[in-house]
């Protein structure tokens, strides 16, 4: 099977600083990749490229056989983006935002309907979905988001913090979703923050630290390698050592004064 993302030796600079430091990974179609690290590591930058918002850098990008530099318009239309943090067109309604984001995709009128009375439903946003978004919360503004990144049906769905301000039944119904595209063959790369949730959604696990990758594998070959531990003690002894436990004891110290 040929992979549908495959990154070879991918460096990323701004000015100085050396953001990624030759990334090598191959994706195939239906994994669903949690693409941990602690901030700083280069994980905004690795979706920034994926998603064709950056083209500067060193080494190759394809995506579905396209060369992202060669073929970012291309690339885009195969491509569902859920940032973690996003501007809506708050004066708009949900459906008038669904409307304009299906008309950037060329998706039938008729179908992107269907689509989205169907999917502002099962997020219960049915009675909403004609209100302006400025009264919105936060965690309906996330619904809104995640309709838009899945509205165009990708075959890649790029998620940065998905579950960022969603209500625990919400967050119940996306963990599954995610679940159910990669059965249906979708490519589901997941950035999170949240261990426990990336341990259960992910069949493979990519932990990328200082630009470059120093884990990757299932959570069980990760738990075997580092002794049976949660995927956040792994994450702490392979980013920090031990300087976790260090620090919160020199956050206590702050107080005894």
């Amino acid at each position: 099977m040929e992979p549908i993302i495959s990154l070879k030796n991918v460096f990323k600079n701004y000015g100085s600083k050396q953001v990624l430091k030759g990334i090598n990974l191959d994706i195939y179609p239906g994994q669903i990749i949690g693409y941990i690290g602690p901030n700083g590591a280069g994980k905004s930058t690795t979706v920034k490229i994926l998603c064709g918002l950056i083209s500067d850098f060193d080494g190759d990008v394809l995506v579905g056989g396209l060369d992202i530099k060669t073929n970012a318009l291309a690339i885009k239309s195969k491509i569902g983006y859920v940032p973690e943090l996003a501007e809506l067109y708050d004066v708009l309604t949900p459906l008038e935002f669904l409307n304009f984001m299906a008309q950037l995709y060329s998706i039938d009128e008729h179908i992107a309907a269907e689509r989205m009375s169907k999917m502002l439903t099962a997020f219960g946003l049915e009675a909403v979905m004609n209100q302006r978004m400025d009264t919105f919360s936060k965690g309906m503004r996330q619904k809104v988001l995640i309709i838009s990144g899945l509205l165009h049906n990708p075959d890649i769905i790029i998620l940065d913090e998905p579950l960022s301000g969603l209500d625990a039944n919400s967050v119940i119904t996306v963990k599954e979703l995610i679940s159910k595209l990669a059965k249906d063959g979708k490519t589901i790369f997941y950035c999170s923050h949240m261990m426990d949730v990336v341990e259960k959604v992910s069949d493979r696990i990519v932990l990328i630290n200082n630009g470059t990758v120093i884990a990757d594998g299932s959570f069980e070959e990760l738990k075997q390698e580092q002794g049976n531990q949660s995927l956040e003690q792994i994450f702490a002894v392979l980013t920090q050592g031990s300087s976790t436990n260090d620090a919160s004891d020199q956050l206590m110290n702050a107080f005894n004064n």
